[in-house]
């Protein structure tokens, strides 16, 4: 039977409910051979992860980078996954702090606009439900849930919430830059629900085109916010490219309600990212 596989996952080391501890066990549960951890803009949970990693899983480590494309005004946010980098790479690691000190900066922004409008979340409260890991919106989310005002996370992200009114820019990494930096490390950079248009704005093909040219590796298709038309045409792209394709779950425990290993990547493309990568290697317990 063919390995199952499925590289992207979140834990509290960025905005998943489980702790990389508590991940890696829910994969092993749900049969997975291999997973990825990619918490947003950190390495924080690769350690746990490892330490709790139990038989007949392999860990691959990794991360979610937020970037941003700069081609067109407004610039366009997207997520590069970067899978199997050196951790202390000097500049990557730069930029991955500045990237989450800016994002806690923004979150103490977006409560400060939500209390100037009488919301009553607090700063306080909601740092310490994300337990030390990178503060993001769905945290904030969750203050909303508390206080009753929102019933669910997506209800949170709608336009009358953290969507829109209550909505600040995020300070990003160039695509370019990102690419370049995550290759330097010796990581593999796979482009994240590439025409997820659901998310709001995509980028252009062309723009695919270019970054295969700088050191993209692969594109994720199989992804709960790619509609069937959508993944075909992300498969068709990357097969012009000779892009890998990667499908995974991109799991956040409770703040979504896609389980662990919905989506999966083929071995065959597995097996081209470990042998890209010349940053760390994937761990496999016994």
């Amino acid at each position: 039977m063919a390995a199952r596989i499925d590289l992207h996952t979140h834990s509290t080391a960025s905005d998943g409910t489980l702790s990389p501890a508590e991940l890696v066990r829910a994969a092993a549960d749900a049969g997975l051979d291999v997973v990825a951890l990619t918490d947003h803009d950190t390495t924080a949970g690769w350690d746990a992860a490892v330490r709790a990693l139990p038989p007949r899983l392999t860990l691959v480590r990794g991360a979610e980078i937020s970037c941003r494309w700069y081609g067109v005004e407004p610039a366009i946010p997207l997520h590069l996954l970067a899978y199997l980098f050196d951790p202390t790479e000097p500049e990557l690691v730069a930029e991955l702090t500045r990237v989450r000190a800016a994002r806690e900066v923004r979150g103490e922004r977006i409560v400060a606009l939500l209390r100037a409008d009488g919301v009553d979340v607090s700063w306080a409260e909601i740092l310490a439900g994300a337990a030390g890991g990178t503060v993001g919106r769905p945290h904030i989310a969750q203050a909303l849930i508390r206080a009753g005002l929102v019933a669910t996370t997506s209800e949170a992200f709608g336009p009358d919430w953290l969507g829109e009114r209550y909505r600040l820019p995020k300070d990003d990494i160039d695509v370019f830059r990102a690419l370049a930096l995550v290759r330097a490390a010796g990581g593999v950079p796979v482009f994240a629900h590439p025409r997820a248009s659901r998310r709001g704005r995509i980028v252009p093909d062309e723009l695919i085109v270019d970054l295969a040219a700088a050191g993209l590796a692969g594109l994720e298709a199989d992804h709960e916010d790619h509609s069937p038309a959508e993944r075909a045409h992300v498969r068709g792209l990357a097969a012009e490219l000779g892009l890998l394709v990667t499908g995974s779950s991109d799991f956040h425990g409770t703040h979504k309600t896609v389980r662990l290993g919905a989506y999966t990547t083929d071995p065959g493309a597995y097996e081209r990212i470990v042998a890209a990568a010349t940053g760390v290697t994937p761990v496999a317990s016994g």
